[in-house]
């Protein structure tokens, strides 16, 4: 009894014949389908070249004065006396949208080795066939060619986000802030040298900075930076930052206190946020990396009178006036070569309460008592705190105007693109690697934010299931 396998096997060979397809037999089968295909698609145009008749001009073949061989359509031109052959003469017409175009697309495509539309284009009309619409055809096929994606498909973007509510409302100085570290600084105590690092904190309205010295980079050293700053700056509401090791231990440490059900340090009583960004996400904290750069211009040009000559209370003291040096900058420009404007608005005018008006000038180093025979409970205090808040008024009032005025604008990413969705197939850019080793995910959570846009998302690959910004993401399947 036959087998099965040996059947079909005879099948197969009955139906492919017993020798491999001629070139002739190729040739006689692509032309088969070709005229299958133009009949399909341009048959108006074949029954008027049929009937000798001539083409009317709203056809779209009209422009490339077809003819009519062996049953075929064929782009008339002007090259009839070049010394070239007859398929680049007269090369095949094809319509755009067409399985079989694409077939035809993905050979030329191949055989160019992926080189992009001019070349492919050219390879198209050497293999003796004309696309209507070419051009356009070949730039959708190579958009989503797979392996294009891959080698050359720049990083996902997406329009830029809307300002948080914690960087347009007026809040306390440092309820709403990030926080860096930067560094290291070599230091000399006595005979043994050492590094340290400074730890920025900035608040996102009013962009004041505070910056604290550290030991190391160790979670410990960064849990006490963080109290000497909430003990001078008071207490905190929000605190951003990257995925620093020294930053994530401090946040677990505080969620194993608060599971513990312990007496919670600083943070748990002040119900202080301690939300971190996606990882190799840079830009989402240009806020205070900008504040980093403008700190290390400064330190860099005042370590470099005394380099390797400063110990730790110098370092310190240094920081603390570098500080002052920053939150003594100008927040806005609109006006500043204008004499009769106002002084240039700054965070030291909120930090320490002092804005200079006509009417209002700067408070002398000792303050003279009040003039009269007053009780102090009943004018002076009062006077006081009507001062300290007509100088807030002052500060947000201005900031309102002259700073929060100049953020509204898109410095880029205008446009709305598509969102990442779940399932798609996806590139994980990774600096330290070369492209074509870049790992393959599929994303698994795609977290919309609150206009619904896909900025943030999680994506599987085959070690781990990493979280990314889109910035970071080559798409290279669409769901």
């Amino acid at each position: 009894m036959v087998s099965v396998t040996a059947r079909l096997q005879r099948l197969s060979n009955d139906i492919k014949g017993t020798h491999p397809p001629t070139v002739e037999e190729r040739q006689r089968t692509e032309l088969t389908l070709v005229k299958l295909i133009q009949n399909s698609a341009f048959l108006d145009a074949v029954s008027a070249m049929r009937s000798s008749e001539s083409l009317p001009s709203s056809n779209p073949i009209h422009p490339l004065d077809p003819v009519l061989q062996d049953g075929v359509l064929r782009v008339g031109g002007r090259l009839r006396n070049a010394n070239i052959s007859s398929a680049q003469k007269h090369p095949i017409i094809l319509p755009k949208c067409n399985h079989f175009t694409r077939l035809i697309l993905q050979h030329a495509y191949t055989l160019v080795h992926h080189q992009g539309r001019g070349i492919t284009h050219n390879k198209l009309r050497s293999l003796g066939y004309w696309i209507i619409g070419g051009s356009k055809a070949v730039t959708d096929f190579i958009r989503q060619c797979v392996l294009c994606r891959k080698l050359r498909r720049p990083t996902e973007i997406q329009k830029m986000a809307d300002l948080p509510k914690d960087r347009v409302e007026p809040t306390p100085p440092f309820t709403y802030c990030g926080m860096d570290c930067f560094g290291p600084f070599l230091l000399k105590n006595g005979l043994r040298e050492a590094k340290r690092y400074g730890l920025l904190f900035t608040c996102l309205c009013s962009r004041a900075i505070h910056i604290e010295m550290l030991d190391d980079m160790s979670t410990d050293s960064f849990i006490n930076g963080l109290r000497c700053f909430t003990a001078i700056r008071g207490a905190v509401r929000h605190i951003c930052s990257d995925q620093g090791s020294n930053f994530i231990g401090a946040r677990n440490e505080f969620e194993r206190e608060l599971d513990k059900g312990k007496v919670v340090t600083f943070l748990a009583e002040r119900q202080c946020d301690f939300v971190l960004n996606a990882p190799s996400s840079s830009h989402t904290g240009r806020v205070w990396k900008r504040q980093i750069r403008t700190v290390r211009n400064i330190l860099d040009s005042v370590l470099s009178l005394a380099p390797g000559r400063l110990d730790d209370a110098s370092l310190r003291t240094l920081f603390y006036e570098v500080m002052s040096i920053v939150n003594c900058r100008s927040l806005s420009v609109s006006e500043i070569d204008n004499p009769d404007s106002l002084e240039p608005l700054t965070p030291n005018h909120i930090l320490t309460g002092k804005i200079t008006s006509p009417s209002h000038p700067p408070p002398p180093t000792t303050t003279p008592p009040p003039p009269g025979e007053f009780v102090k409970e009943d004018l002076y205090l009062r006077k006081r705190w009507r001062r300290v808040q007509y100088l807030l008024e002052q500060f947000w009032s201005r900031w309102k105007r002259e700073y929060l005025a100049q953020t509204t604008l898109r410095q880029k990413w205008h446009g709305i693109r598509r969102n990442i969705q779940e399932d798609d197939i996806v590139l994980v850019k990774d600096v330290d690697l070369p492209r074509n080793q870049w790992p393959l995910g599929r994303v698994i959570e795609a977290n919309p934010d609150e206009d619904g846009l896909v900025r943030r998302v999680k994506v599987k690959t085959q070690s781990s299931v990493l979280e990314r910004t889109i910035h970071k993401l080559v798409l290279l399947i669409e769901k």
